[in-house]
């Protein structure tokens, strides 16, 4: 009876050994599947960020070939031909006392200034000239053509030891500069502009452009269903994206509109 006793412990405490070994197996299985599911999931997410990244790239590499090859065209031909006219039109024999002598200066002035704006807008398109002469300075050279214009009256400061950047990284950081101001000039009715450049030492770069303007509902503009709107945000963002950098924009109705852009300099 004892023996029998015996066995009917053993059996039980077998089976129980057994399943819990068994539940344990399961439990160890599940684990292991779920890990091995969510480094998978990790792998596709990382695959389609790299895919996305290198989609994007590659559009803003053919923006900036486009770009480029239109400043040169501009500067080639058209600029070309505008000199042509310009020097003939200086050597066209009219005296003071002509009739048409007054509209033929005029007409001279005009073109001169056609010829100059066309010469910035080349300098500011042709991506190698911003390599060449700093981010700084581009930025400047380009507020420069704006101050010019008398549309805006435009405020820019520097702080900290200019810090060079990589030619892509520069490059889309103008770009995103040049996005927010044809914004302000197109959309804002600012008469005031604020755009400084902050180089914190070794670990950020600030660019930040503030304007007076009649603001807009930054919302209601990322929830719009127009096939325009919104499109230079979702640009500034692409390329903030591209660089790692941080785009933050700030915006009212009736209080103008802040845009700040941080870069981190490593």
């Amino acid at each position: 009876m004892q023996d029998t006793n015996q066995q009917i412990y053993f059996v039980i405490f077998t089976g129980t050994l057994l399943a819990f070994l068994l539940i344990a197996f399961i439990l160890g299985m599940i684990f292991f599947y779920q890990r091995k599911r969510q480094k998978q999931e990790r792998e596709l997410i990382r695959l389609k960020e790299e895919y996305e990244q290198e989609v994007l790239r590659s559009q803003l590499e053919i923006q900036e070939t486009t770009m480029k090859t239109i400043a040169q065209e501009l500067h080639d031909n058209i600029g070309q031909s505008l000199s042509v006219i310009k020097l003939w039109m200086s050597m066209a024999p009219i005296e003071a006392t002509h009739e048409a002598y007054e509209g033929v200066q005029t007409s001279k002035e005009m073109l001169h200034k056609v010829i100059r704006d066309m010469a910035d807008l080349t300098k500011s398109l042709h991506t190698d000239r911003i390599s060449d002469i700093g981010l700084s300075e581009a930025i400047n050279f380009d507020l420069a053509t704006i101050r010019r214009t008398g549309l805006i009256k435009v405020h820019f400061k520097t702080d900290g030891e200019e810090f060079h950047f990589p030619d892509q990284k520069a490059i889309f950081i103008f770009r995103m500069y040049q996005e927010m101001m044809n914004n302000i000039l197109k959309h804002s009715k600012a008469a005031h502009v604020n755009v400084s450049l902050v180089y914190s030492g070794n670990d950020t770069f600030v660019l930040k452009i503030q304007d007076d303007g009649v603001g807009f509902d930054l919302q209601q503009k990322k929830e719009s269903t127009s096939g325009s709107s919104g499109l230079g945000l979702k640009s500034m963002r692409n390329r903030a994206k591209m660089i790692g950098a941080d785009l933050l924009i700030q915006s009212e109705p009736g209080n103008g509109t802040a845009v700040t852009v941080t870069v981190p300099l490593n």
